[in-house]
């Protein structure tokens, strides 16, 4: 029986994309039956248009308060009895009720190598601070901001003479390979968390 997930994004939606393509093509083993985006024009939504899965758009600005809006979110979460939530690019913090309710169910991934780099510009700060590596992790989500247990992580070498954008590119790269793979792992019940560790089964 395939695990039922719920993508949350509020961009362009490339990690969507490839993961959607990797459910099509028999590679990873999940249904996804919801996308959720807090932007109405987010391309996401258009995305999941196209495979036929179910958008919804869910309106902030309806809402008094973070924790309430995110009470909206977790009972579309429920109805759709999903098992397992992908964050990618959803630009909110998620309230802790909610996180706390999908503990050990609810990933994220991040452009660089956590814990360095954590936040919104971690592509940009690791440039700046002159590191020779950086890269991608994909964790699952607890109440801190980029702080969850590390799931899987894959080094991205920086170059001389590297950009924002030509980083970025490369980021983008391992992303739509690392997710796909994190949410197999997932979706086969090969992780098991132990304290701040993710053990991957064999």
């Amino acid at each position: 029986m395939h695990k039922k997930i719920a993508i949350l994004g509020s961009g362009r939606g490339t990690n969507f994309q490839a993961i959607a393509e990797a459910v099509k093509s028999g590679r990873l083993p999940v249904d996804i039956c919801l996308v959720i985006s807090d932007r109405e024009d987010a391309f996401i939504l258009k995305r999941a248009e196209n495979f036929g899965i179910k958008g919804l758009f869910i309106d902030p600005k309806k809402f008094p308060s973070r924790g309430e809006f995110d009470k909206e979110l977790g009972k579309n979460l429920l109805k759709e009895k999903i098992e397992l939530v992908v964050l990618a690019g959803f630009m909110r913090i998620i309230s802790s009720d909610l996180v706390r309710e999908y503990k050990g169910r609810m990933i994220n991934i991040h452009p660089a190598l956590l814990p360095s780099f954590k936040g919104a510009h971690g592509i940009k700060e690791a440039l700046d601070y002159g590191v020779k590596v950086t890269g991608v992790t994909v964790h699952f989500v607890d109440e801190g901001v980029d702080t969850g247990p590390i799931i899987l992580q894959e080094a991205v070498k920086i170059e001389e003479g590297d950009t924002e954008d030509s980083i970025t590119s490369r980021i983008h790269a391992v992303e739509h390979r690392l997710y796909p793979e994190a949410i197999r792992l997932f979706g086969e019940n090969k992780l098991e968390i132990k304290g701040r560790k993710v053990i991957v089964k064999k």
